[in-house]
């Protein structure tokens, strides 16, 4: 063999070596894989909980990252079903009409969640007036206008209530606290039914100087700043209930007992109503049976859609959410008692999980 042939392959060789070395760099790093970023919009009772979650789970998931807006659950569950956010939560779960138009749609339960009824009664705000659905239904279509109505007084035996004006406070948003309110009012009250039924969004009678309020903090605003006023307030904001020193009633529940907004009462209604729940978890837990059951309680969804726009984001989706409904992550009681959720019973999470598992 010759030299000149040698030193020919010699040459080759060197060169496949340099061109394979093309564009590194002697101590370079590998590049970091791209950050998937997800955006939650929605419910402004789950807000709350997106932001306890959402630093503790990004700290220990640093390849994504996400962004929380508190919409109101009808943003929440419009942007996820045209793909603007990628988790839509909603306190409301889609109706059989959505459910037909946008088909491969999830309704994913994370936690269980209540709703208050309050109110700002100078005098009255230490006491828990009593109310039941049909009395409610009774101040929000207009019927009962004054505190001292022989309809709230027959209720509350003893107490003595002033001679003025009912203020109802409503939510102007679409809206999921609306929603399990609505659904409480309907489910107790035929006549409210009949004529307003319920939903995220509903058309409400023209009560005496009603109000409007948009979100939760909206909700907490109007009745800490309008005396005479009742509201109806998600279990989130309890502690800006307790700080302006507001009113917090005790419920008739479907047994007839007048119970108060209790974690053990919550979880007697979730016991009465979990095992009934269906493979895909569009359920009302509203006006459960049960002595002990607190009658406005509801599972806190993920609207969610199946199929993906790439695999990516599908993965990181699977991963939050199962960790979002585990005992050892979203789901661990400190989480729940900031609050002051629910975890969902075992038989709900596993629903869940098979749910998560469809997203792709």
């Amino acid at each position: 063999m010759s030299g000149r042939t040698v030193t020919g392959r010699r040459l080759a060789l060197m060169g496949a070596m340099a061109a394979a070395l093309a564009g590194f760099t002697v101590g370079a790093t590998p590049a970091k894989a791209a950050t998937v970023n997800l955006l939650e919009t929605g419910s402004s009772l789950l807000y709350p909980l997106f932001n306890l979650w959402v630093p503790a789970y990004t700290k220990a998931n640093p390849g994504v990252k996400i962004t929380t807006q508190s919409t109101g659950s009808g943003t929440g569950i419009s942007q996820s079903i045209s793909g603007v956010a990628q988790i839509g939560a909603s306190d409301a779960y889609l109706s059989d009409a959505l459910m037909k138009m946008h088909k491969g749609m999830l309704n994913i339960p994370l936690a269980i969640s209540s709703q208050m009824v309050n109110y700002n009664v100078p005098g009255l705000n230490a006491t828990a007036l009593k109310f039941s659905g049909p009395v409610l239904a009774g101040i929000y279509s207009g019927k009962i206008t004054k505190w001292n109505d022989p309809a709230i007084a027959k209720l509350n035996p003893g107490v003595k209530l002033p001679d003025h004006a009912i203020v109802t406070v409503h939510r102007t948003d679409g809206s999921g606290d609306t929603f399990i309110f609505s659904q409480y009012l309907a489910f107790s009250t035929p006549s409210w039914q009949n004529s307003v039924g319920y939903g995220t969004t509903v058309s409400w009678p023209a009560a005496p100087g009603a109000i409007g309020a948009n979100g939760n903090p909206g909700m907490v605003n109007a009745i800490k700043t309008t005396p005479y006023s009742i509201a109806y307030i998600g279990v989130s904001f309890k502690q800006a209930i307790v700080q302006n020193k507001l009113g917090e009633a005790l419920l008739e529940n479907k047994d007839g007992k007048f119970v108060a907004l209790t974690i053990a009462n919550v979880k007697a209604a979730a016991a009465a109503m979990t095992e009934k729940t269906p493979a895909d978890e569009r359920i009302s837990l509203v006006y459960a049976p049960g002595a002990d059951s607190y009658p406005i309680i509801n599972y806190e969804y993920a609207i969610v859609k199946a199929q993906q726009p790439n695999a990516a984001v599908a993965a990181e989706l699977r991963k939050f959410f199962t960790w979002a409904i585990s005992p050892e992550g979203g789901n661990a009681q400190h989480f729940m008692d900031a609050v002051n959720f629910v975890a969902l019973p075992p038989a709900a999470a596993k629903l869940s999980a098979a749910q998560i598992a469809t997203i792709k």
